[in-house]
């Protein structure tokens, strides 16, 4: 009979704990019970949107709803035409939809779990059931092969488990009656029957997966919260100044329905940067293309712009610097090995090799480098433990050990430090191969050790790495290299793949406080000996210190840290969570195209930033314009289909068009002041000459249809000045556009005038557009002058004040 244990608290409640013997396990009632109390092995739901919410989240927003009282209002007063801005609202809204239902896929898969079925014992059977039907205290069997499905402890029986997708540890462990068995990680060989101790949502890997799969909706690129700024910026106007603008239009200054209506939907649409969302995510998937053709896959589009603004990037020596291959150097005899007596060490250490499982890269390079042996059979073997740090081969004359030198010779190790240290500093992997004088347990070793001789290892450095870390120290991005290696080891790979400040090591397990970390990441450039949750730690130190923070990573261990990180990226070669938490993954596992991939987020931000500023001109003319028109109680000069024909040739067409060009310079500013420098001189130029012939209309009694006209053509005169600007120095590709858009202009002027409301002006309009046209080059070149002495100035007096800010903190 089953007898109760002691009591736990398991999803807000107590719950009694059963103590049932490994070879009968749960009772049919007891299971009945666990699942009645939601104690059950069930997957963990994600904790992203449904479709549904998606879907809803992006058509029922604020200036979607401004846009459907825009419309209606419009079919009302029955001007049809002036609809013009309906395709690109549409268009916006279902790339957002696309974007983020294509982000919920990918997080969605996310899971460390992949074990289908699992082995049980209940009423004394042994019964295979879906994982997911597994409860809290269940008895479960595991065998070579299977993962681990919850968190466990080992009754009876002994077995070797991979733990690397948890721990990063590539080594079996070998665990005991008593041992903890963590979810996620893998049974390499041997047999056991364990007891269930976490299930569901409270075990390790599901943890660790729904850490994994949560969405930082705060985490933003700098483009992407700078355009938010602007957005969030004229929808706290829009509301109070369009309703201003219509009361003044229709009830001070008379206006019939109609024109006051097209008048503020004019001004409107003139305000919100419609465009600017659409153009941002069509550049974002012509990258997400293009890098696709590299070999990058991109789950998240934003992280094009912020790989490109890097300063800090961490790698890991295995796999980033060098391959994951590992390779036999060299075999060093000791003073233990008598070569009169004994055979070739090469045959003894083959022996060794043949006998043992290749279980990990360390035995696959010394099958393949020791390929000959005496021809001994092995009586027993102890597989490599991350515990012990040795693996042993038992034979009829001997016992050899083969592991860490600290861990192998033990008092022995004074003795050949220095040798061993040599070789380390010369970037190898140093191991011991000796014969013990007593019987292998398992545990630590007791007996004393005859070292035989000293086995060099090395993972190869990659062609390309030097030439990648030069590009990357050209660009003052700071590479820091973790791993769980030997710091002097990592440190000397580092020197040779060309890394800067490499000499600089520490060894993490020495850093124990938050404060000694955050001291580290500042003075050190080499991280040896870091575990799992220290990763996560070092990404945190680094943007604590005001770093955009780059990580690198391929396992289950990686994953927090890769969450954390400004850019996350993974390597296809590793294992699946990690690829799909992970924003970029290099399918090819060559870090080499890395230079590639920033050079890409340079193009997409210099022609985003350079086309943006086409836009917030509009934006700004339009809310200078109603401002003016409330003011000063005349109306506003323009239309709705007038805007669209302006913005189509001046603003859209182009700005996507330029989008797509090369553009790798170095990123300087911030998006948002290099935007608004860019646009100012022309939003305030167009201001001032439409406001000027507004205000000269009324005195040489010009009609509003010659207003709205002139307006318009000043203002794509106006237009064409700035995108001449933005287009320097000119090339063939920019100049044809220039050209093309003022034939397109033209055309539909003349062509489809009444579409876009362009009507016959008269002689009086005629003379005073010709007059300002040519005033506007002179305005637009001379504010352009000042606004840019202004920056200067501005920055000059920054670099001041920071300058007496540091000798004061000094």
């Amino acid at each position: 009979m089953d007898k109760e244990a002691n009591n736990i608290s398991y999803e807000e409640g107590t719950i009694y704990r059963y103590d049932p013997s490994f070879d009968i396990g749960l009772s049919s009632d007891q299971v009945k019970i666990r699942t009645e109390q939601g104690c059950t092995n069930a997957p963990v739901e994600s904790p992203s949107k449904s479709v549904k919410e998606i879907i809803l989240g992006n058509v029922c927003t604020y200036f979607n709803l401004i846009f459907l009282v825009i419309a209606i209002l419009l079919m009302i007063v029955g001007s049809f035409r002036d609809l013009t801005f309906l395709p690109i609202i549409i268009a916006n809204t279902l790339i957002g939809i696309v974007q983020e239902i294509r982000s919920k896929n990918i997080l969605d898969k996310l899971s460390v779990l992949n074990a289908p079925k699992t082995t049980v014992v209940r009423d004394g059977k042994e019964q295979v059931i879906p994982v997911e039907e597994l409860v809290l205290d269940d008895i479960v069997v595991f065998a070579a092969g299977n993962q681990i499905s919850a968190d466990a402890y080992v009754l009876k029986g002994e077995v070797h488990v991979n733990e690397s997708l948890i721990t990063g540890e590539a080594d079996e462990i070998t665990k005991h009656p008593g041992d903890n068995l963590l979810s996620g990680s893998f049974i390499v060989s041997g047999n056991c029957y364990a007891k269930l101790e976490k299930v569901g949502k409270d075990s390790y890997a599901s943890k660790l997966t729904l850490e994994a799969k949560a969405v930082n909706q705060k985490e933003q690129s700098e483009m992407i919260r700078s355009l938010n700024v602007i957005v969030k910026s004229v929808g706290v106007m829009i509301l109070p100044i369009s309703i201003i603008l219509f009361l003044q239009q229709h009830y001070f200054l008379g206006a019939s329905l109609r024109h006051s209506v097209t008048s503020t939907v004019a001004a409107i649409i003139g305000m919100i940067p419609e465009g600017l969302y659409l153009l941002t995510s069509a550049a974002l998937v012509v990258s997400v293309q293009r890098l696709a053709k590299k070999k990058v896959l991109v789950h998240d589009m934003k992280c094009i712009e912020t790989l490109a603004r890097v300063n800090v990037l961490c790698v890991d020596k295995t796999g980033t610097i060098t391959e994951n291959k590992m390779t036999v150097n060299d075999v060093v005899s000791l003073d233990g090995f008598d070569a009169s007596t004994m055979p070739e060490l090469e045959k003894l250490i083959g022996d060794f090799a043949k006998a043992m499982e290749k279980d990990n890269e360390t035995m696959i390079a010394l099958e393949e480098h020791f390929k000959e042996g005496t021809g001994k059979q092995p009586i027993s073997i102890t597989s490599f433990s991350s515990a012990t740090k040795y693996s042993s081969a038992t034979f009829q004359d001997a016992v050899y050990v083969l592991g860490a030198p600290e861990f192998v010779l033990r008092e022995q190790f004074t003795s050949y430090e220095s040798k061993i240290n040599a070789y380390g500093r010369e970037g190898y992997r140093v191991l011991v191969f000796g014969i013990y004088h007593g019987k292998v347990t398992g545990k630590a070793l007791t007996e004393s050790v005859t070292p035989l001789g000293l086995i060099l290892l090395s993972n190869p450095i990659r062609k390309e790495a030097k030439d990648t870390f030069q590009y990357f120290a050209k660009q003052n991005v700071e590479v820091k290299v973790i791993s769980g290696d030997n710091p002097v080891t990592v440190s000397q790979v580092a020197k040779q793949a060309g890394i800067e400040n490499a000499h600089s090591y520490v060894d993490a397990s020495t850093l124990e406080t938050k404060e000694q970390m955050e001291e580290a990441v500042r003075t050190y450039t080499v991280f040896g000996r870091v575990t799992p949750n220290q990763k996560r730690q070092l990404v945190q130190a680094l943007k604590k210190a005001g770093n955009t923070v780059a990580m690198t990573g391929d396992g289950v261990n990686d994953v927090l840290a890769l969450k954390d990180a400004d850019c996350s990226i993974a390597m296809a070669s590793g294992s699946d969570v990690a690829a799909q938490a992970a924003q970029l993954v290099l399918l090819e596992s060559n870090f080499s195209c890395m230079p590639s991939v920033v050079l890409e987020g340079r193009r997409v931000i210099n022609n985003i930033e350079r086309s943006a500023s086409l836009f917030l001109v509009k934006n700004i003319f339009s809310f200078l314009m109603a401002v003016f028109s409330i003011l000063f109680m005349v109306n506003y000069p323009l239309q709705p289909s007038q805007i669209s024909l302006i913005s189509m040739f001046t603003i859209g067409i182009p700005a996507f068009c330029l989008a797509l060009e090369n553009n790798t310079k170095p990123i300087q500013g911030r998006f948002m002041s290099n935007v608004l420098y860019k646009a100012l001189p022309a939003g305030l130029t167009d201001f001032l000459i439409v406001s000027a012939i507004v205000m000269f209309s009324v005195e040489f009694e010009m009609s509003a249809a010659d207003v709205s006209t002139a307006s318009t053509l000043l203002m794509s005169i106006v237009g064409f000045m700035i995108l001449y600007r933005i287009s320097k120095p000119m090339n063939h590709w920019r100049r044809t556009i220039l050209i093309s858009m003022m034939v397109g202009l033209l055309f539909c002027s003349l062509f489809m005038r009444d579409l876009f409301n362009i009507n016959q002006i008269s002689t009086k309009c005629a003379m005073l557009l010709v007059v300002f046209a040519i005033a506007s080059e002179s305005l637009f070149r001379y504010i352009t002058l000042l606004i840019n002495q202004i920056r200067i100035f501005g920055l000059f007096l920054n670099k001041k004040i920071y300058g007496l800010y540091r000798k004061v903190t000094e």
